[in-house]
């Protein structure tokens, strides 16, 4: 994983681990990652050399089985053990139908993302998500089905202070 898409991904998992309530027959904390070829996996999972090698292999698209396949398995024995009225709330790319038309199938209304993220790219989700989880706020969500998921791009974010070494 390059720099930018690590940097990203630090501000996604920043932020889940800072507002995440899961059901207690959740495990693995609730929060997931949307892998190329093994569905949704928990953030802890451990990736060797193998593992990155067959996601390197798998186009992530809807209509390749060997992405679709899993992740539908994984989300229906995540919203099995959620339960109906369990809340699901999707931190990645909503713009696109890659993640969401097969979450949607699964989790329907309970599926959510943060109303931001509309017009922002992969960096700018991440940094305000970073920012967010810093700052103790939690953005609000909408409903996925019948949202408006593509906008004009929102004002860019102020820089972030880095934090001294001595502080964290």
């Amino acid at each position: 994983m390059d720099q930018v898409q690590f940097r990203a991904f630090r501000g996604k998992i920043a932020y889940a681990q800072a507002f995440v309530r899961p059901p207690r027959r959740l495990r693995a904390g609730g929060i997931f990652v949307i892998t190329p070829s093994r569905g949704l996996q928990p953030a802890d999972y451990v990736l060797t050399a193998g593992v990155l090698g067959e996601f390197a292999r798998v186009q992530i698209d809807t209509s390749n089985d060997a992405y679709r396949r899993p992740l539908d398995a994984s989300a229906r024995l995540v919203a099995q053990l959620a339960g109906k009225r369990a809340e699901v709330v999707l931190l990645g790319s909503i713009a696109t139908g890659k993640y969401v038309d097969v979450l949607l199938e699964v989790f329907g209304d309970h599926l959510l993302f943060p109303s931001e993220f509309v017009g922002r790219g992969d960096m700018s989700r991440g940094g305000l998500m970073l920012r967010c989880a810093r700052a103790g706020r939690e953005l609000a969500y909408v409903p996925v089905r019948g949202a408006v998921r593509h906008g004009a791009r929102p004002p860019r974010l102020e820089p972030l202070r880095r934090l001294s070494k001595q502080s964290g």
